[in-house]
């Protein structure tokens, strides 16, 4: 058995995810020594988000990052479509937006992590190690000032001035019980699955009906379909058997109708993912803080988790960096600015997500509607649309990329010089 590797950080995160990344990036930019610890081998997950809003492509352009960044394969929508039963209306326009990105960009979310860990490790602070799943945090007089896990390589314990967690809706800080849930709403599951693109067609991003709703995203020569379905009704659709999901899916697309046939052999082709809106009471604690899903789980409505886990992660790092930087650790004060920072907008897209935008999508409570109230409203004001993508896509509290370490080689420039 090997022995217990030990190492010491001033920041060690937990979680390899937008949140992670970016705080390890921006920190490590600014000078600090961090270490991201992410439990899976990669990022090859098929249920993660892939919509990349305006405010993160306005962050990647502050870092001198947006050209490489956009030269990844990826779909620009600047309006979002949805068909609905009474016609289709436009969800969201972004091409009213300011900037230089009036558009909603569907990129792999693997593509996105992998992209923000080599950006990170132009800065000789950041470090990832994968296969790295924390099981434990240190705490000494109440004080958190570690964490030990699992490697690959065996045991590993971290000693840090700060720990960040970043580890998403099943996090080791929810898991411990040392943060406490304050709220939490299970609006609807999504059943996740691919099927091939058939050709010479396109369809609608979205498209929503009585006692449906779904979200195909393009990726390139296939679909990533997102099907809303009611809180708990996996069990009942899968005893219906996968004939009657797929024929379900077919009298909704009936193009996909002999693709549903030759891909979806049997349930392994499906991935259920369990839904939930929650918050922490509080984000932190001596030594600690949450950020990103860990301390507020999001719906897949809207596709804002990325967005505000980059924003949560711009506004940690804009807050703490000059404390870390000076050689000081950040004390409770510091930590509490973060949550008072980012819980306003956390606040509003969750009351949106569970009232505004709930008659979209199935429910065991609840028959199903053909007219929405959201998609009412979009009919009855035109620019509805591109105030719903002003929201979205830029947010209620858009925060600033903090500046590099005096002296630092920006990331853009190093990735020429490489």
């Amino acid at each position: 058995m090997p022995g217990v590797r030990t190492e010491s950080v001033r920041v060690c995160v937990i979680g390899g995810g937008p949140a992670g990344l970016m705080t390890g990036l921006l920190l490590a930019r600014s000078g600090v020594d961090v270490l991201v610890l992410e439990k899976h081998p990669d990022f090859l997950r098929d249920f993660r988000g892939d919509t990349v809003h305006t405010s993160t492509l306005l962050a990647m352009d502050e870092l001198g990052l947006a050209e490489e960044f956009l030269a990844l394969p990826h779909v620009e929508l600047p309006q979002l479509p949805m068909a609905t039963a009474t016609g289709p209306v436009v969800f969201a326009d972004f091409s009213a937006l300011p900037g230089r990105f009036p558009f909603v960009a569907f990129m792999p979310q693997w593509d996105v992590l992998n992209f923000l860990a080599e950006a990170g490790r132009r800065y000789p602070g950041f470090r990832l190690v994968q296969r790295a799943e924390v099981t434990e945090l240190i705490q000494r007089d109440g004080v958190v000032v570690g964490v030990r896990g699992e490697t690959s390589e065996g045991p590993l314990e971290v000693t840090a001035d700060l720990v960040i967690a970043a580890d998403g809706r099943h996090s080791i800080v929810r898991r411990s019980g040392l943060l406490e849930i304050a709220a939490s709403a299970a609006p609807m599951d999504v059943l996740w699955f691919r099927v091939s693109k058939p050709d010479g067609e396109r369809l609608p991003t979205v498209r929503s009906g009585k006692g449906f709703f779904i979200v195909c995203i393009d990726r390139g020569d296939y679909l990533q379909v997102a099907y809303m379905i009611p809180k708990g009704g996996f069990a009942a659709i899968r005893d219906a058997g996968l004939a009657r999901f797929r024929a379900d899916l077919a009298a909704i697309y009936p193009v996909l109708a002999p693709h549903l046939d030759a891909e979806i052999l049997d349930w392994d082709d499906v991935k259920p993912l369990d839904v939930r809106v929650d918050r922490l009471r509080r984000w932190y604690r001596p030594g600690l803080v949450a950020i990103g899903d860990a301390a507020h789980a999001m719906s897949p409505a809207g596709g804002v988790g990325i967005n505000l886990a980059v924003q949560d992660a711009i506004a940690t790092a804009r807050l703490l960096a000059p404390i870390l930087t000076a050689g000081a650790t950040p004390g409770t004060a510091a930590l509490r600015t973060i949550q008072r920072r980012r819980e306003l907008p956390m606040r509003f897209v969750q009351f949106a997500q569970l009232h505004l935008l709930s008659d979209l999508y199935p429910s065991a409570g609840r028959p199903g509607t053909d007219k929405p109230l959201l998609v009412r409203l979009l009919r009855r004001f035109p620019r509805l649309p591109r105030l719903v993508a002003r929201v979205i896509g830029l947010g209620i509290r858009p925060e600033p990329v903090p500046p590099p370490a005096s002296g630092t080689v920006t990331a853009q420039t190093k990735s020429r010089e490489n």
